[in-house]
């Protein structure tokens, strides 16, 4: 294909991109964000972009690692990259990482390394925390610093220099991704005696992407038998 001709492929593609996905999930981010910051009014801005970008941040999350199953199960064709689940990504990418910054901020205001370690007031012989807040703090941090990296392979760029196989393998870390978020937010909810819709809603989230991916993995190996040629095990059954 003359270089012309793929330039204006890459420009028709990344201007559908835009209008197609872009500028509706960057919409329906917003405006998630604006709804849960309503829904929970916390005493100042740090807490309330905290929270609202927490939850639109999993959703976004979860929906990334439905979508390869769903189209299994379905007996749809599933791209080992496609648009729309990249672009989800993206977002899901950007509001954890907003998530994270700004919650770096949210209970130690000024000492962000406190979320890690123990002050020296509180005379621990082992300085990392090992506690609840400790956990729920290191998974978040190293699911997001997960997302970053994603993000950096998320363009053809990545794809063509590290090749198909290779490629998919490392976006195969989104599924560490989301186990580590999946802690990072019980963790944080475990203390917490209130809020119970929000709770569900994380469980039911974790829940669904378990059952889906299960689902997926196995109707996939299903598939992969069939097409082995073997005979079926079932002695009634002849080939003819």
């Amino acid at each position: 294909m003359p270089q012309t001709t793929q330039t204006s492929v890459r420009r028709r593609r990344f201007k559908h991109r835009l209008l197609a996905h872009h500028v509706p999930l960057f919409v329906l981010s917003a405006v998630s964000v604006w709804v849960f910051s309503l829904i929970r009014p916390l005493p100042d801005l740090i807490s309330r972009i905290t929270f609202a970008t927490a939850y639109p941040a999993l959703v976004l999350l979860v929906i990334t690692l439905l979508i390869g199953p769903w189209n299994v199960l379905l007996k749809r064709r599933n791209p080992v990259s496609s648009d729309l689940r990249r672009d989800i990504a993206i977002w899901a990418g950007v509001l954890s990482i907003l998530h994270s910054a700004i919650g770096q901020n949210m209970h130690l205001r000024g000492r962000p390394w406190l979320y890690y370690v123990y002050g020296a007031n509180e005379h621990h012989s082992f300085p990392m925390r090992h506690d609840l807040f400790g956990f729920s703090n290191y998974t978040g941090a190293l699911s997001v610093l997960v997302v970053i990296a994603l993000l950096a392979m998320s363009n053809d760029l990545s794809l063509r220099a590290l090749g198909t196989p290779r490629w998919k393998q490392l976006q195969r870390w989104n599924y560490a991704a989301f186990a580590l978020a999946a802690a990072h937010t019980i963790g944080y909810q475990i203390p917490q005696s209130g809020s119970l819709a929000f709770h569900w809603t994380a469980r039911i989230c974790i829940a669904i992407t378990i059952a889906m991916q299960t689902a997926g993995y196995l109707r996939r190996k299903a598939n992969a038998g069939n097409s082995t040629g073997r005979m079926p095990e079932n002695p009634i059954c002849i080939r003819r």
